[in-house]
């Protein structure tokens, strides 16, 4: 299989191609193997094995494939060695460039409510509070455990073949956060617009401590937001979702209030 990519600049056939390398030796199965790192007439290109499997976007995750997900996901977080993991640059998406563009974001909206209707514009403001909160950096600047993440909860890149998991695209991968990778995946709109996904029992396979649901809590709500404000009308997520998401999404962050 080749994947292409459209330039260099960021970084992202490299960052991919580390990834491949890394899980071939530490997670052997969980992700393509990779065969070839190239430059075709000045595009990037990784060459890897094909992947057996179906994605899990687009249909429904049933209990036992919310088990093979919450197994794929803690081999990827654990895989990686602790001193090769700290010698890894973190990865491109994380908590903090999160938090920072959900606040430019919000900063870019401010009254735009009048056109959104009473429950979208609740939950903008429930979620403007929730970015604004002066001990968000605090949360957000914790040390905590690395893990090795894909940054990206998009269920097309969970591919099921009959039995387990398996996972690609790792061009946005690198060291990470567990709580935020676990947010990322349960507030993925793959997950709800076009998947039927049982969150909570997914949530249950991961384990998190009394601690880590703490933060993931903060992070989740973050990560909502950011959506919400991507399918607000103008925005990107406003054409690419379908209609209805938009206040399925606003209903949806008042409901972690």
């Amino acid at each position: 299989m080749i994947k292409r990519y459209r330039s260099w600049d960021r970084g992202e056939p490299q960052v991919e191609w580390r990834a491949l390398t890394l899980l071939a030796e530490y997670a052997p199965g969980l992700a393509a193997s990779p065969l070839r790192f190239a430059a075709d007439s000045g595009s990037p290109m990784v060459v890897m094995s094909r992947l057996n499997g179906v994605p899990l976007r687009g249909g429904v995750v049933d209990s036992l494939k919310v088990v093979e997900v919450a197994r794929a996901v803690h081999e990827l977080h654990t895989a990686v060695p602790e001193h090769v993991l700290n010698s890894l640059p973190p990865s491109s998406w994380n908590p903090a460039v999160a938090v920072s563009k959900a606040r430019r974001w919000r900063a870019e909206e401010v009254g735009s409510d009048d056109r959104w209707g009473r429950t979208v514009a609740r939950a903008f403001g429930v979620g403007t509070g929730w970015v604004e909160e002066h001990r968000l950096d605090a949360v957000v600047e914790a040390d905590v455990e690395p893990v090795f993440g894909m940054a990206d909860g998009n269920l097309a890149n969970y591919l099921w073949d009959g039995s387990r998991v398996r996972l690609v695209d790792f061009e946005d991968s690198g060291r990470s956060d567990r709580c935020f990778e676990i947010a990322e995946l349960v507030e993925h709109p793959s997950v709800w617009v076009d998947s039927r996904t049982d969150v909570p029992a997914l949530l249950a396979c991961m384990r998190l401590s009394h601690a880590e649901e703490k933060r993931f809590l903060v992070l989740r709500r973050v990560l909502a937001f950011l959506w919400l404000i991507m399918m607000l009308p103008g925005r990107e997520g406003h054409r690419r979702n379908p209609p209805g998401a938009l206040e399925s999404q606003a209903r949806h962050v008042l409901s972690l209030a």
